[in-house]
């Protein structure tokens, strides 16, 4: 499914693609419809996905986990340490990180 790079714009954009992308017949996405049952969680092998733009999420969440299992979890808690020591702004009206695929986090675990 990789081919050219794919940032996705938030967390429910990645569902998405992730979700089109296990539905696929072929290595190529096709539309798809329906609701999605997908939880992504440390240790899932991204299958569309180079980069993210999120926002920062609440503690213990499901974003949470999603992003860790995108970045890392260590490189992720390192970025949240930082935003809470420059006091950035979390949560829907915060501020906004870009994080490029850590390839070695579905080997991490917390």
């Amino acid at each position: 499914m990789r081919g050219n790079r794919v940032i996705a714009v938030g967390t429910t954009s990645v569902r998405s693609l992730e979700s089109a992308a296990q539905a696929a017949k072929s290595d190529l996405i096709e539309p798809f419809f329906g609701d999605t049952q997908i939880f992504i969680y440390p240790g899932y092998q991204y299958k569309v996905i180079d980069a993210l733009i999120t926002n920062f999420h609440l503690p213990e969440s499901t974003l949470i986990m999603l992003v860790s299992a995108f970045a890392g979890y260590q490189h992720t808690m390192n970025a949240y340490k930082t935003a809470v020591e420059q006091k950035y702004r979390f949560f829907s009206y915060g501020d906004a990180m870009f994080i490029t695929y850590n390839p070695q986090a579905i080997f991490e675990r917390p």
